[in-house]
């Protein structure tokens, strides 16, 4: 492809159908499935609002896209991992915060490509009510693709989707004692 055909972010492309997608599974790459999506909509001037439920420490993806143009990431999680029974009221608060500003980023018109990493965690952690991920789905734009992550989708969202990719762990490094690995897996 020569540099005149070559789409740039300065000709701004949108989409005019979108689809929701959902990556769930106990096998890892699904958050980074959808981090190589928005990383591919970028370099055809798409633009990608990342909200990342359940996550709020530094990690590869936020330093890389801090000053990405086409891309947003936000967290709406608590900096330590938490367990189910460790859910707080803060953790709650956070959750629905980080959904109403996903939910405005979907409706501004100035995202194609929604993402919302770990969505389906916070469902399963209770932090989120399900009825609220079905509602914002009801509200989607016909021309934004909507990308939902996390293990332990629940079926009304697997329902819901137009294209579900279960990501199965055959072979993990992590059960011979290799903790996550900076640039790898964080």
């Amino acid at each position: 492809m020569t540099n005149t055909m070559r789409e740039t972010p300065e000709r701004r492309r949108r989409l005019t159908r979108g689809y929701v997608q959902l990556y769930t599974g106990d096998g890892k790459g699904k958050t980074t499935a959808a981090l190589g999506l928005a990383l591919r909509a970028s370099g055809s001037g798409l633009r990608t609002y990342i909200g990342q439920f359940m996550k709020g420490q530094a990690c590869g993806e936020t330093r890389a896209l801090a000053q990405h143009p086409l891309i947003t990431l936000e967290q709406y999680g608590d900096v330590l991992c938490i367990r189910r029974e460790e859910v707080t009221a803060e953790h709650l608060a956070q959750a629905q915060r980080g959904l109403a500003t996903a939910r405005e980023a979907m409706l501004s018109g100035d995202y194609d490509l929604v993402v919302l990493d770990e969505v389906n965690v916070a469902v399963w952690f209770g932090v989120l009510a399900l009825q609220d991920v079905l509602a914002l789905l009801d509200e989607r734009p016909r021309q934004v693709e909507l990308v939902l992550t996390g293990r332990k989708a629940p079926q009304a969202l697997i329902d819901r989707a137009d294209l579900v990719t279960e990501m199965r762990e055959i072979k993990h490094y992590y059960v011979q004692g290799v903790e996550a690995r900076v640039g790898i897996e964080r």
